[in-house]
């Protein structure tokens, strides 16, 4: 792929992967087609700045993870209150995290 295409790629959507990454991804876009570069424009990454809000609103429901694609993660926090408010707090932590990493898996299955 084009060198200005990474890079306007790696511009608009850094925040949505994490940073010790950018590099890999970097490269995996130079190798990739440039044919593949429109499609990459149209994946939808979730914002963990979104995730991370839905969290604290209403992180004891296991909407967030819901969200994410983790619905058995959901159902458990759901039936369980968030694991009496236990699982919701160390989500508060862990959400960012795990949304970025789901990107970065959706970027890796987008350019095979």
């Amino acid at each position: 792929m084009e060198q200005s295409k990474v890079d306007m790629f790696i511009t608009t959507n850094s925040k949505f992967f994490e940073s010790h990454l950018i590099p890999h991804i970097h490269e995996m876009l130079q190798n990739a087609d440039d044919s593949k570069y429109i499609m990459l424009q149209s994946l939808g990454f979730k914002d963990p700045t979104t995730l991370l809000i839905v969290s604290l609103l209403v992180g004891t429901l296991g909407i967030d993870r819901f969200m994410l694609g983790d619905t058995g993660i959901g159902i458990g926090k759901l039936l369980t209150c968030g694991g009496l408010g236990i699982w919701t707090i160390v989500d508060y932590f862990l959400i960012m995290g795990r949304t970025r990493e789901l990107n970065f898996e959706k970027l890796q299955r987008a350019l095979l």
